[in-house]
């Protein structure tokens, strides 16, 4: 049986650009990057340019090579939004929203106090809401990019003004949204931007985050004076070459590659509406990431159908992959207004740089049938 795979939000394989690009970093410039002598000097070299390369990606404007300085490798996009938070807000206020990443949210209940901002029925926060949540306690705003379970893209240039006109600090989580549509952090306005590497090709354990020079920054992890004594550790060399090599990929062909999974993701949706009765897209009418279609199914719980699409095939998801196997409807779903049934009906379809045309049509055909058998199922839908 053919398997297929819609799951990219979840994550994504190692590309063979990628990979071709860090087998050798591996193997032959194992050098520590601290070290003053040519094998260290060679990982040095890597791991500048892909520094670069990754501020290239988030369009940081480089000066010569110290352009660069303000690009933090981390492990991911969850120490990245930690980074960000305990850096800023330790024993102060935050402001965050409802639909948030659980890297921020359980980050969030850390500090002295948080205010979350609700959203509309598509998903969207209102700037202005966000101007009124801000305190004289306020140390930082973090509002993601891209939602990973419906793929909203949050108005971020507008609420960073609001929050950079008031001396405040402002984060976006940007996992989603890195690799899927363009980024680029001074027309955002953000001073601090997460990433991770496997949500774009590059393999897990890597990722960054983007801090805008002036920024102060309190580390962490104690040691050494690694990453300009925001992080410290001996820099992980070949994922940071990995990381800078999907980077690079994204700025050459992903306006492409993104044209073309929209077309996709609109067919798939498109199809679905025509052809099975009592079907919503979740989010529709607000701007989405061209990959991600969130959709919900009158009558029926989505992990009968996921589990459905599974044995015929096909990798798709009922929510976010953090929370996978949890009890609860998503939170994202049901700081929408959805209830709890309505939330536990939806599925997330998120395609990749795998999925063609066939796999698609042939994914429309498996949902209609596989709708039909589970709503027998369920007699809340008859």
């Amino acid at each position: 049986m053919n398997r297929f795979y819609f799951d990219h939000n979840a994550t994504t394989p190692v590309s063979p650009e990628v990979l071709e690009a860090m087998l050798p970093v591996m193997t032959e410039v194992y050098g520590n990057a601290s070290s003053i002598h040519y094998f260290g000097q060679a990982a040095r070299k890597k791991l500048d340019r892909a520094r670069r390369e990754v501020a290239a990606m988030l369009g940081v404007q480089l000066a010569g090579a110290k352009g660069a300085d303000e690009i933090v490798f981390t492990s991911g996009g969850t120490e990245s939004d930690n980074l960000a938070l305990f850096g800023i807000a330790r024993g102060g206020h935050a402001i965050t929203t409802t639909i948030e990443h659980p890297a921020v949210l359980a980050a969030c209940g850390q500090l002295a106090s948080v205010t979350q901002v609700p959203v509309d029925a598509r998903g969207l926060v209102d700037p202005e809401a966000i101007r009124r949540a801000l305190t004289p306690a306020t140390k930082i705003v973090s509002v993601m990019h891209a939602n990973n379970e419906t793929g909203v893209i949050q108005p971020i240039t507008e609420i960073a003004r609001i929050v950079r006109e008031a001396g405040i600090t402002m984060h976006s989580d940007g996992v989603q949204a890195a690799g899927k549509i363009p980024v680029n952090v001074r027309e955002l306005r953000v001073d601090l931007y997460s990433i991770s590497g496997h949500k774009f090709y590059a393999p897990k354990g890597v990722g960054a985050l983007f801090v805008r020079k002036g920024t102060r920054l309190a580390p962490m992890m104690h040691g050494g004076h690694h990453e300009h004594d925001r992080r410290a550790g001996t820099e992980n060399v070949s994922s940071a070459v990995a990381l800078g090599r999907a980077a690079q990929w994204v700025i050459e062909e992903g306006p492409a590659e993104w044209a073309r999974q929209q077309a996709l993701r609109d067919r798939l949706e498109q199809s679905i509406v025509d052809r099975v009765p009592g079907v919503h897209v979740n989010g529709a009418g607000a701007p989405r990431t061209p990959n991600t279609s969130n959709i919900r199914f009158d009558g029926i719980d989505a992990e009968p159908l996921v589990i459905a699409l599974d044995l015929k095939g096909f990798a798709v998801s009922s929510g976010s992959a953090c929370s996978s196997g949890a009890a609860e409807p998503s939170h994202v779903l049901i700081a929408m207004g959805m209830t709890k049934e309505q939330a536990r009906s939806s599925v997330r379809f998120s395609l990749g740089r795998s999925n063609t045309m066939e796999q698609v049509d042939a994914l429309i055909d498996a949902v209609v049938e596989c709708v039909v058998h589970v709503r027998k199922m369920a007699p809340a839908y008859a």
